[in-house]
């Protein structure tokens, strides 16, 4: 629509709007990361080799998980690090993109199962953590209530740093895809 079909007294508004939206693209696209995340990122470097981390305990829930919205991966959860107060340098899971015959490390992933006695929401790096919500079956049981944070530190999110999929991962089509829709949020009555 030409400039000169909309009302001038909205110009400001779209003008505003527009700078929001190219800021909010340019900083999700970029790949330099806060401080603190590319701390993180160096040293789990060493898992871009996926047998590393299974050495370190973290153990591959097989399937690559998709949405309809997005992709997360394979995940491998550690799980000695699961707990009530999340460790921002040791992730609860790591997140890989199948890529040819290889797995390639994309993301970070911290899981407080409500069974931890967690009570308020939690947060890391100023970002509270999604849910609670339910398990997603078939990789958890749905009654796994749980909050969890995705990073996604080695590879850019068109859509943001911590959020739940990446359109730009893939899952090859295969028996190990697993389309999953959005878990089901669910209350938690010692959350703030």
């Amino acid at each position: 629509m030409p400039m000169s079909s909309v009302p001038r007294c909205l110009w400001p508004s779209c003008l505003a709007a527009a700078i929001a939206f190219m800021s909010a693209h340019l900083v999700n696209a970029s790949d330099k990361l806060p401080p603190e995340l590319e701390k993180l990122k160096a040293s789990l470097e060493k898992y871009q080799d996926p047998v590393v981390a299974v050495r370190d305990g973290y153990f591959s829930t097989l399937g690559c998980v998709t949405f309809a919205s997005g992709t997360m991966g394979v995940h491998f959860l550690n799980p000695a690090l699961i707990g009530p107060v999340p460790d921002p340098m040791k992730p609860t899971l790591l997140v890989y993109e199948p890529v040819g015959d290889k797995l390639q490390l994309v993301a970070v992933e911290w899981l407080i199962p409500l069974a931890t006695g967690v009570k308020p929401k939690p947060e890391l790096f100023g970002q509270p953590f999604d849910g609670p919500m339910e398990g997603h079956e078939p990789l958890l049981p749905a009654q796994l209530h749980h909050y969890d944070l995705h990073a996604w530190i080695f590879k850019p999110n068109p859509l943001g740093l911590f959020h739940l999929v990446n359109p730009d991962v893939k899952c090859p089509e295969g028996p190990y895809t697993l389309l999953e829709e959005a878990p089901k949020f669910v209350p938690h009555h010692g959350a703030q």
